[in-house]
């Protein structure tokens, strides 16, 4: 059984059996979040960007686990240079893993490391494939991810103001076609304050289903 718990913000963990993969891992700090870092045990960890609130407690949940982050080149030279154990990817790369394959994607949205850039995740984990959008904007080619991958999972910002908002993450889906929708980056501060209950009233009034999880939670896949 794979299982996706959400912590909140956009920290998401996928799990099936022994093996364990963490989004974006924001513990400290993180108002909507009652996990500890220090009680999180994952195999691999993926970082979409550098900004505090996504490479968070990457540095110390990876050397007390042994976990591989997996990330971009210019963050992957950060980690490493911190003793974390590291997969260097870039956009449009993709790579065979023992669960299956990821695929970096371009976000467009600014990558909180001098060179770099913020990025998302196309991940094929036991046969299901889960997009997360990372901190993004709206862009057309989201319909040439949706063409090369069949997207089980789409992961999506809704918060606005930094990303893009509810009504841009609808377009987003049309594009992306996938079989759900999960909103994330939304309510964890009031300037991302959200309705996650309206953005799924409008997604499923095209016929796309959308779970809501709420900080702590998981979900079968």
């Amino acid at each position: 059984m794979t299982t996706l718990k959400f912590y909140g913000h956009a920290c998401f963990q996928l799990t099936y059996g022994k093996t364990s993969l963490l989004f974006d891992p924001f513990f400290t700090g993180n108002p909507i979040n009652n996990a500890k870092a220090e009680e999180i045990e994952c195999n691999y960890i993926l970082v979409s960007h550098g900004h505090s609130d996504h490479l968070g407690d990457t540095v110390a949940i990876a050397k007390r686990t042994g976990a591989t982050v997996i990330t971009t080149a210019e963050l992957a030279s950060l980690v490493g240079e911190q003793g974390c154990a590291n997969i260097s990817m870039h956009l449009g790369g993709k790579r065979a893993f023992d669960f299956g394959y990821v695929r970096i994607t371009p976000a467009f949205h600014g990558s909180g490391v001098p060179g770099g850039h913020a990025a998302g995740f196309v991940v094929n984990f036991f046969g299901t494939t889960v997009y997360f959008a990372g901190d993004t904007a709206l862009f057309g080619d989201m319909a040439l991810i949706g063409r090369l991958e069949q997207i089980d999972y789409a992961l999506l910002p809704i918060g606005d103001n930094y990303t893009m908002g509810p009504d841009d993450a609808v377009e987003a889906v049309k594009m992306l076609n996938p079989r759900i929708v999960i909103p994330m980056h939304y309510n964890t501060w009031p300037l991302i304050a959200q309705s996650p209950e309206a953005f799924k009233q409008k997604v499923e009034a095209i016929n796309i289903p959308v779970h809501i999880i709420s900080p702590g939670q998981y979900i079968e896949l």
